[in-house]
Parts: C-alpha cells; structure tokens; sequence
C-alpha cells in the first residue's frame, strides 16, 4: 500500500518516521505493508534523524499525487491552496486521503466530500480538530445512531494555556502571551489563536458532524481573548468560575448555533480542570448522556498519532475493498444567528455610588426583557463597581441592554462584559 506524503514539517515528519519504525505493526494491522512512496516538500533540504530515504523528497507535489502507483495520500500542508488542488488531484487519480486541513475543511470541506464520493475514495480528517484526541470519529460513527445535542469544548492549546496562566498568576493577557511564546505554545503571529479563528473552523467542523448539517465557517460567531483582562479573570474567580474560549455547537428549536467566545465557566464543570495547553469536548447526547474527550491538543506526536489512525483505517479499507462513511448532511438545519442564541452575561459596572443606581440599571434590564439572577456592588469612595449576572436570553437582547447600560448617565464605564456558560 504506497503512501504519498505532501509536507514534512513538524506533523509529517513524525508521520513519515512512524510509517518507517512502526512498519511491521502498521502492516499486520492493515494486513499489507505501508510503503513511503514519495515526500512532497517546498524545497529539499537535510533531515537528521528522519530515517527515510533522501530520494524520495520532491518539490513536484502535483507529480506526486498524479502518480498511478499512489494508493493513499496524507496531506499535512496546511492552508486552502495548493492544497485543495492537490487533494483533488489525488481523488480524481483513485487515492483516498488523510487530512488534518481544518481551514481547507471548514472552508471548503463540501467540494473536497463530493469528490471522494464521485471517485469512490474516503477522505478521513480525525487529526483536524483537538489532535490526538479521537473525537471526529465518535461523532462521525460512534454516535451516529444517537442525536447529539451540544458539543462544549476547548479546542486550542494556545489559549488555554493563556488563559491559564493568567488565573493562576493574576497576570495580564500581554504577560501571558509573553510567557506562551517563549515556551513555544504561541506562534510569532499568534492570530489565528488569540482572535479564535482557529477555533472557529475545527468548531465548525464539529457542528457539521455532530448535527448532519453543512456549516460554512462564516456562519461560525467567532470573539478571541485579547480583550480579556486580568480584572475579569478575577471576577470570575471570585464568584467560583474560570474563563475559558469555548467552542460550542448545539442543537436548539431545530436550528444549529456554533459560536466560538471566551466565557466564565464554574470549577465544578469537567472543562475548568483542563489546564495548559490540553484541549478537552464535552458532547451531550439523547441517549449517551454526557461524555467527555480530553488530551494534548497539538504538536507532532500527539496529531501524527490521529493522522496514522486515520491512515490504517482507510488502508484497510482499500484491502477490504470497502469504504468509510462519507459526508452526512442530510439534515439540512438552518444555522441560528448569534443574536438569537440563548445565553447569559456577566457584566461588570463602574457607576456613581448614589441611591437610585440599582434602580435605573435594573430598568434598563428589564425594558429588554432581561432577568438578573445575581447582584454584587462594591462602593470606592464616590463610586461603585456594580457586577451583574443574567438568567438565560436571547444575546442580541443582552447587547442592546449593554448598549443602553453605556448611554446612562449614571454609568461611568462598562469595564466588562462577558457570557457565562457550563452552567
């Protein structure tokens, strides 16, 4: 069973050397051996301590994938092209494919579904969301008898571990970044990490499987944490919480919402004890109940690890003759835009320390059919720091009272405003 390898960097350069060490293994599970057939890379160059052989390095990736004796082709290049093209190169010259492309999948997966389905060839993805964690395929087949009703989950390493970092030292976000790169858990441009884009594409990939709906990327809410601050760390920890960004995927009135955001979550919830840079979902089902998925979320080994998984099942297909299951969209749920989606705020308020105060900020809730569940207030000479949390509402009706919070005279600042979940 040939194998075509297109990248070699951190995550393709363990793959190469398990499919080479591993060998005999991988070939009784399989039931025929895997041969490293070719490495597509951008430029050749030495690799100490890669025990593959130099000769079969190319910098013609299109070549490679068109090659007729290529059975297989795992894909660990990242972004949408060329890696989109060469993936459905490789379909349409018979090769099933292994991906861990979550942006290529969240932006495009639907193209990349219809071509395996027109070639009659499997596309597996496991390692594009949460690493070595097997969650894709519980959704994918484990639970496909059952009706998942909410997928929680911290599906980035870089900022949990920043996020950590700052509950457990009181730092600010700056600080913490500082810390989380020069540990090697940030990248130097931290963006797509820090702002939540990369959460926002596995949690559509998420909410596609979970619900049998194709959810676009662009229909994913989607907030980072550069705006969180150490005051609002505290705060949450004051009331027994912890704040985490969270994917979140559910099932509501027969519509999907997916939405990525930092949110207080309490202690007591299985997600707060995830610290550092692991990554854990929480998956809520009718008939499963509760079930929780937890491990190293990035890095070579551990994402290699669910590249290979991926790679001995559809290896094994091809000797069976079969193939996996395929894209399953058949449900064809609208997706809920973020101002109808059901949750709760908590917000903090610099406000005059004078009687009334309460008053007029309660009727402001009130005019936008908000309730408050609790109230705390700190004076500080001629002002108070007045902090609020909501029951459950429709979240453009608490934006609209944030907003008419901003405008009271009474109100100095709306130092923070952040949603509550878990709960």
């Amino acid at each position: 069973m040939r194998v075509a390898l297109l990248g070699c960097g951190v995550v393709g350069s363990e793959v190469a050397r398990l499919i080479v060490e591993n060998g005999d293994d991988l070939a009784a599970r399989v039931g025929r051996p895997l041969e490293l057939a070719g490495i597509a890379v951008r430029r050749k160059r030495e690799r100490p301590g890669l025990p593959v052989d130099p000769d079969l390095f190319t910098t013609d990736a299109t070549g490679l994938v068109s090659r007729d004796d290529i059975d297989l082709v795992v894909e660990v290049i990242g972004g949408i092209e060329p890696a989109r093209s060469l993936i459905l190169a490789a379909m349409k010259n018979g090769a099933s494919v292994v991906s861990a492309n979550k942006a290529l999948l969240a932006e495009d997966g639907a193209t990349l579904f219809a071509a395996a389905q027109e070639h009659g060839v499997d596309l597996y993805y496991e390692a594009a969301v949460a690493g070595a964690i097997p969650i894709l395929r519980p959704l994918r087949e484990s639970l496909v008898g059952d009706q998942v009703q909410r997928v929680l989950g911290i599906v980035n390493g870089t900022t949990n571990f920043i996020l950590s970092s700052m509950d457990e030292t009181g730092a600010g976000f700056a600080e913490a970044l500082d810390e989380a790169t020069a540990l090697g858990y940030a990248e130097a441009d931290p963006t797509a990490d820090v702002e939540g884009f990369d959460a926002a594409a596995k949690a559509a990939i998420l909410a596609s499987l979970a619900f049998h709906t194709r959810v676009p990327l662009g229909a994913v809410h989607r907030e980072g944490i550069t705006e969180v601050t150490a005051a609002d760390v505290a705060s949450a920890k004051a009331m027994g919480h912890v704040v985490k960004l969270l994917a979140i995927a559910e099932l509501v009135d027969g519509a999907v919402a997916v939405r990525v955001h930092p949110a207080m979550i309490p202690r007591e919830h299985p997600l707060a004890s995830v610290r550092d840079a692991f990554n854990a979902v929480f998956v809520q089902s009718a008939a499963a109940g509760q079930l929780m998925f937890y491990g190293r979320g990035a890095g070579g080994a551990p994402t290699a690890s669910a590249v290979l998984g991926d790679l001995v099942a559809v290896a094994r297909h091809r000797t069976g003759g079969g193939l996996g299951p395929g894209e399953s969209s058949y449900a064809d749920l609208p997706v809920r835009p973020m101002g109808d989606t059901l949750t709760r705020y908590h917000v903090s308020l610099d406000v005059d320390d004078r009687p009334g105060v309460l008053a007029a900020v309660a009727t402001a809730f009130a005019r936008h059919g908000v309730s408050i569940q609790t109230v705390r207030q700190e004076g500080h000479a001629d002002d108070a720091v007045l902090v609020l949390v909501t029951h459950t509402a429709r979240d453009a009706d608490l934006a609209a009272t944030v907003e008419e919070l901003r405008a009271l005279e009474i109100v100095r600042d709306v130092s923070s405003v952040m949603r509550v979940e878990g709960v």
